[in-house]
C-alpha cells in the first residue's frame, strides 16, 4: 500500500512543541509517511535550535531551510517571508508531498501554505479560528483561507473558521497536541533533571526547588517600538520579587532584538544571583517546570493555552494575547512594574487553579493523524454560503 505523504513545516521552537505528538501518530500511521521540513528561527542557535532535539525525538528532518533574515525593521519579516516561499516552493517540488501542514500564525507560516497552494498540493492548517493580537491574527486568518483541511483546538474556534466561509465538513476539532504532552505532564509531574546540567542557559545557578518562577515574554510585532520599555517594566517587577526565576529568551519576532538587547544589559549591570536564561528545552521538561512553578509571567501562548490544563496560575501582559480563549488562570495586566508584581504576588497566594481543558482533551495527535489519513485530497475550495 502506497503511504500517503504527510510535509509538517516547523518554522519556530514553540511550533515544535505544538505538533510534536502529532508527528509521531504521523510517523506511527499505517497509512502516512511523515516529511519534517525544518525552516526560519528553528534552526537558529540563538533562538533554540529544533534540529537536535526533533533527532533525538526520532525523525528525521525531510529539509532545513534556511531563510531568516535578522533586523530591527518590518522589512526583514517581509523579506524572511519572500525567502521562504521560494525555498519551501523548491522544497516542496523535490519532496512531492501529499498534504502539507502549516501550523497556526506566525509570520513564516504564511510562506507555507502560499508555496503549497499555488503547486496544487492540499493545505492542512492547525490552530486555525483563535483570536490573538499583532500581526499574527492576519496570518492566521489568511492560513486558514488557503486551508483546504482545519484541525482546530476548540469548538470556539470551529464556529469562527465556519463564519469565514469554510465548508463544516473540512473542519475538525482534534484539540491541540501540545495538551497531549501537558496531559502527560500532569500524569508524571516530577522533575528528573537539573536544567543548567542539561540546557546550560547562563545566570545564576539555581534549582527547580521550593517556590520559583517562570518569566517568557516576547515581542508584539505591532508595538516593536515600544519592546525595550516593555521589557524593562516587567525587568522591574521580577526584580522586586527576588524569587528564583527561570527565564526564557524571545522568539524572532520583529522587536524581539530590543527586548534581548534589554535582557542582556539586565544581566550586565545587575546582580542577578537568582535568575537563569535559557534559549530551548524539550517539551515534557519546559512543561514540568512550569507545572511545578508558582506563576508563569509574560505573553506566550504557554500561559493561555498549556497553563490551563496544567492550572498554572499566570500574570498576561499586554495586548499579544488580546481576545484569545482564556482560563480561570490567567490574569491580565498592563506594562506597568508596581502592577505586574502586584498581580504576580495575587497569583502566588492564590495557588494553583483546576485544569481546564479549553484547547484539548489530551488526544490530539492521533486524531490528527487519523484526519490527515482519511481526508479526501482537494485543493481546490468554494466558499460555503
Amino acid at each position: 500500500m502506497t503511504k500517503r505523504k504527510i510535509c509538517v513545516v516547523v518554522t519556530a521552537r514553540p511550533s515544535y512543541a505544538r505538533v510534536r505528538t502529532m508527528l509521531h501518530a504521523i510517523q506511527m500511521h499505517e497509512s502516512l509517511e511523515l516529511q519534517l521540513v525544518l525552516a526560519g528561527s528553528a534552526l537558529l542557535d540563538k533562538y533554540g535550535d529544533v534540529g537536535p532535539i526533533a533527532e533525538k525525538d526520532g525523525f528525521v528532518i525531510s529539509e532545513r531551510i534556511y531563510n531568516l533574515l535578522s533586523g530591527a525593521a518590518p522589512t526583514s519579516m517581509a523579506k524572511t517571508t519572500g525567502l521562504a516561499i521560494m525555498e519551501l516552493a523548491t522544497a516542496f517540488q523535490n519532496l512531492k508531498p501529499d498534504i502539507v501542514v502549516t501550523i497556526a500564525d506566525r509570520f513564516e507560516t504564511i510562506a507555507t501554505s502560499i508555496a503549497a497552494s499555488y503547486q496544487n498540493i492540499p493545505l492542512a492548517h492547525i490552530q486555525g479560528g483563535e483570536v490573538t493580537g499583532s500581526i499574527d491574527e492576519k496570518v492566521r486568518h489568511a492560513n486558514t483561507k488557503f486551508a483546504d483541511l482545519h484541525l482546530v483546538a476548540s469548538e470556539l474556534a470551529k464556529q469562527r473558521v465556519l463564519k469565514m466561509g469554510e465548508h463544516a465538513a473540512s473542519i475538525l476539532n482534534t484539540g491541540c497536541p501540545s495538551m497531549d504532552i501537558a496531559r502527560a505532564v500532569i500524569e508524571s509531574p516530577a522533575i528528573d533533571f537539573d536544567p543548567t546540567q542539561k540546557y546550560g542557559g547562563v545566570g545564576a545557578e539555581i534549582a527547580p526547588k521550593g517556590q520559583y518562577i517562570v518569566v517568557m515574554q516576547h515581542a508584539v510585532t505591532t508595538e516593536d517600538t515600544h519592546a525595550r520599555k516593555q521589557i524593562e517594566e516587567t525587568i522591574r517587577a521580577v526584580n522586586a520579587l527576588d524569587m528564583p526565576t527561570f527565564w526564557f529568551w524571545p522568539n524572532a519576532d520583529l522587536g524581539g532584538e530590543s527586548i534581548s538587547s534589554g535582557l542582556r544589559h539586565h544581566r550586565e549591570e545587575y546582580d542577578l544571583h537568582k535568575t537563569r536564561f535559557f534559549k530551548n528545552m524539550e517539551p515534557e521538561d519546559f512543561l514540568r517546570l512550569v507545572k511545578n512553578s508558582a506563576c508563569l509571567i509574560g505573553n506566550s501562548s504557554v500561559g493561555i493555552r498549556e497553563c490551563a490544563f496544567l492550572g498554572v496560575p499566570v500574570v498576561n501582559i499586554g495586548s499579544r494575547q488580546t481576545s484569545r480563549e482564556r482560563g480561570q488562570n490567567v490574569v491580565d495586566c498592563g506594562h506597568d512594574a508596581d502592577e505586574i508584581k502586584a498581580q504576580i504576588l495575587k497569583q502566588i497566594a492564590h495557588g494553583h487553579y483546576a485544569s481546564e481543558p479549553i484547547y484539548g482533551d489530551g488526544h490530539a495527535g492521533k486524531k490528527a493523524a487519523d484526519a490527515l489519513a482519511n481526508f479526501v485530497l482537494k485543493f481546490h475550495k468554494t466558499l460555503a454560503y
